[in-house]
């Protein structure tokens, strides 16, 4: 759903694979995707960037409880990478310091950023009601809603869910103004996800893997047919 919101006159989200996969020790849900972005980028980014070039190519591999996913860009080959690492702990409550075991060199460099889907401040123009953690309870399960800020530290059942992310953008005038946007983009959708999960409970528990896959091929469906109908922000002259 979320990826329908986004998409439109020729922009947003294709799947170009959904497929199983398995190797050594690991098998879940392979995902390839392209994200076409040319009007949801800052116009100072448009403004370099050549016709073409705003469009990420997404690959993710789930195994849950672990994932990853890797954000790719053609015309920046090498020079460009976004890659995130999950790791869903049930029980947890964030106290966990190596969750995705990185190394001692990356923990001295990394930033942790703790996120309260219910309390943290998202910007009106993202505010849903039907999709605020503090107002929504779930019929099926009794969850929410989670009104106590001391929520992540009394709430049960609870899961932590541990993200890595490596930022790289090597593009002289512009890299550390682009890495900044792109550390608080990935933030934002961070929360604003987990806020939509939650928020859809009833939608989603007790769903089969095959009532997922069902749900995931229409979408698709529904992705590409809004995708090539009406227009983007750009057309209508938006900044």
């Amino acid at each position: 759903m979320a990826s329908k919101n986004s998409t439109g006159g020729g922009e947003g989200v294709e799947v170009l694979k959904n497929e199983p996969y398995e190797k050594p020790n690991e098998k879940g849900q392979y995902t390839h995707k392209i994200y076409r972005l040319a009007s949801r980028v800052p116009g100072w980014v448009r403004a370099v960037a050549p016709a073409g070039a705003l469009d990420l190519y997404e690959e993710a591999w789930n195994a849950y409880p672990y994932c990853k996913t890797v954000l790719k860009n053609g015309y920046m080959k090498d020079a460009f990478s976004i890659v995130y690492e999950t790791l869903h702990v049930d029980g947890s409550r964030g106290e966990l310091e190596n969750a995705l075991n990185i190394s001692k060199e990356d923990l001295k460099k990394r930033n942790v950023i703790i996120i309260d889907i219910a309390h943290d401040k998202i910007d009106a123009k993202d505010y849903k009601a039907d999709e605020d953690p503090k107002k929504y309870h779930s019929e099926k399960t009794g969850r929410g809603p989670l009104v106590d800020p001391k929520w992540q530290k009394t709430c049960e059942p609870v899961m932590t869910c541990y993200k890595l992310v490596y930022i790289e953008f090597k593009w002289f005038g512009i890299q550390s103004r682009t890495e900044s946007f792109i550390a608080k983009t990935v933030h934002n959708l961070f929360t604003l996800f987990h806020r939509q999960l939650f928020c859809w409970t009833d939608r989603w528990y007790g769903l089969t893997i095959d009532d997922i896959r069902e749900i995931e091929e229409q979408t698709k469906k529904d992705l590409d047919e809004k995708r090539n109908v009406g227009t983007s922000p750009l057309d209508n002259g938006s900044n």
